[in-house]
């Protein structure tokens, strides 16, 4: 009987258009919150700097002929759109932390219109639909991965992509669509594309837009439209269509070329992942949180949460939850489409990283969450757009609309102090600095040849062994010295990136050779015997000689491969680097009629004598 009543009939009604001034007023709102967020997004980028995997990637473009570094396999990624980016950013401003942050807040804006456009097409221009764009762009979800620029490249194309292909897939299901079938089947399939040349988890767009469209269209049946799933599916075909085509290709190319990362993985540390990333990550952070930050360098910062605030955090989120069940009709499904999401898209990443060595705290860090937070909106503005199962009294309405604003307001402002507080453990990054004084002490001895060697641990781990080498970081700069295998004034960088005088271990030593410069005693095939026997390593040969006149010889250290090496009248001092082994060191004058006379010398490794004070 009560559903019959008229009361009832309009409580099942989509909420009313509003007017004009009130949509513009309502668009001057969302404008103003995207302004604040891009403000403060740069401010986060300004106190921030290149970061771990951007020196990979910087290495990998910079140090490769060609292009075939677009399908490098990358820690398992296969990205080629992110490694041009990177190659393009390198080619014209090479490590410029500024370019790099330019692009990310570039990308930002993107997503944010997209998604903005997404909501408005899932909700209209609404109060709710203003206040979860809000939400959704203060959200401290959406901050790490945007402000290191390799996570960058990876999620913002991907979630732009995937919020605009869900807003075709809602105008494809529409009964009249506002522009062709085969133009939205056309244009999806080509972002859905873009998409994916940045991110493999580009391939869950299909499934999100579908999801989207279908929950849509339930909420227009549930409120009296015509239309069915089965039939606004059908009508949208060309589209699916095209985007299962689209994502199979790339499906056959990842297969070919993408090479999973080694190690063990287990299912209780898949779990543990998981569950941390939703209650430590997942549940704070809809609130606003986390509001404190720890990091231990050189891993990336992680939320701070204490159990008390995991208790808080669900109890306010399933009361929420509960509230929306019991007051919107089809918000079931909704929220059990969105917690899905959630859920085995955490638990994807965590299977991922899954080794027994891999600290929980990697799940609190955030940076795999920006597409969960866009799926979290979409939710949300589904359920405040669908019809209520009860009819509200107008100062009802306006106490709850007042409520909400309320509400809106203290997540935004705790949401802005969480990214705050991720800011100043970001900034905590020695690795800006180091890049930018090597670059400055590489260009004032661009003249003089240099051996290669390792970055700072603290900037990056020999595990990512050859991109950890100045050779191929500093690859890009046109103002940098020769790296090679022999020089006359050994150079190196201490951890600060300021240049030094190197020197040589002892390891071996070998005396001093018979002759005089007069009377050199090289003027032939020599090998000189060490005072004892070389394991087979990278070796350095640290000597002094002096030459008859200008010419080449040849070094080898012990079985090594042959070092051409030019020599110069007079007595000069030589570094040459091989690896090889064995109790000698070979030279052979290449010059005809060059004589070299060598004085005692050492056979070691190359490193900074200011670090043994």
């Amino acid at each position: 009987m009560a559903l019959s009543t008229p009361v009832a009939k309009r409580a099942t009604r989509a909420p009313a258009r509003p007017g004009r001034q009130r949509v513009r007023t309502l668009l001057v709102v969302a404008g103003v919150a995207l302004v604040a967020h891009l403000a403060l997004r740069c401010w986060t980028l300004a106190r921030g700097d290149f970061y771990w995997d951007d020196v990979i990637l910087i290495a990998r473009a910079g140090s490769s002929d060609g292009l075939g570094y677009l399908f490098d396999n990358h820690d398992g990624h296969v990205m080629p759109g992110a490694f041009a980016v990177v190659g393009l950013l390198t080619a014209l401003a090479p490590l410029s932390w500024p370019v790099a942050a330019a692009s990310l807040v570039l990308g930002q804006a993107v997503v944010s219109l997209v998604v903005g456009r997404l909501l408005v097409l899932v909700g209209g221009v609404r109060p709710a639909t203003v206040a979860v764009f809000v939400l959704y762009l203060a959200s401290p979800m959406t901050v790490p991965s945007s402000v290191w620029w390799a996570a960058g490249l990876n999620s913002l194309p991907f979630v732009a992509a995937a919020a605009w292909v869900a807003g075709d897939a809602v105008l494809a299901c529409r009964a009249v669509p506002p522009v062709s079938l085969g133009t939205l089947a056309v244009r999806s399939g080509i972002v859905a594309a873009v998409g994916m040349a940045f991110f493999e988890k580009a391939a869950l767009i299909g499934p999100i837009a579908l999801v989207v469209a279908v929950l849509c269209v339930r909420r227009e049946a549930l409120a009296g439209g015509a239309s069915t799933v089965r039939a606004a599916l059908s009508r949208s075909r060309v589209l699916w269509g095209a985007l299962v085509g689209v994502t199979a290709v790339w499906a056959v190319c990842f297969v070919l070329l993408a090479h999973p990362a080694a190690g063990d993985h287990s299912l209780s540390q898949t779990w543990a992942l998981t569950w941390r990333g939703v209650t430590r990550g997942v549940l704070p952070a809809l609130l606003g949180g986390p509001w404190s930050w720890g990091r231990w360098n050189p891993s990336p910062p992680f939320g701070v949460v204490s159990t008390g605030v995991v208790i808080a955090s669900t109890v306010v989120v399933a009361a929420v939850v509960t509230a929306a069940i019991l007051l919107r009709r089809g918000a079931g499904l909704v929220v059990l489409a969105a917690v899905g999401y959630v859920v085995v898209a955490q638990a994807l990443v965590s299977w991922n990283r899954s080794s027994t060595g891999t600290a929980l705290e990697l799940a609190q860090t955030l940076r795999y969450l920006p597409d969960s937070a866009v799926v979290i909106a979409i939710a949300a503005v589904l359920i405040l757009s669908s019809p209520t199962r009860c009819a509200l009294s107008g100062p009802v309405r306006r106490r709850a609309g007042i409520v909400g604003g309320v509400v809106t307001g203290a997540i935004a402002v705790s949401s802005v102090v969480s990214t705050v507080a991720f800011t100043d453990s970001w900034s905590d990054n020695p690795t800006g600095a180091y890049l930018r004084t090597a670059a400055s002490s590489l260009a004032d001895v661009r003249d003089t040849p240099m051996f290669d060697q390792a970055l700072p641990l603290e900037v990056l781990l020999p595990v990512a062994y050859p991109d950890n080498q100045i050779s191929r970081v500093f690859a890009g700069l046109e103002h940098r010295p020769r790296f090679g295998d022999w020089t006359d004034r050994l150079l190196v960088l201490d951890p600060g990136g300021r240049r030094a005088d190197g020197a040589v271990t002892r390891a071996r030593a070998f005396a001093a050779g018979s002759g005089t410069c007069a009377r050199p005693e090289v003027t032939g095939p020599t090998a000189i015997p060490l005072d004892g026997p070389l394991i087979r390593w990278r070796w350095t040969v640290a000597v002094g000689y002096c030459a008859t006149g200008d010419g080449r010889i040849e070094v080898r250290i012990g079985d090594s491969a042959p070092v051409t090496v030019p020599v110069r009248s007079g007595l000069h001092p030589l570094y040459v680097q091989a690896r090889g082994s064995g109790d000698t060191v070979s030279v052979r004058p290449l010059t005809p009629g060059l004589g070299v006379h060598f004085s005692a010398g050492q056979v070691g490794e190359v490193y900074d004598p200011a670090l043994l004070r």
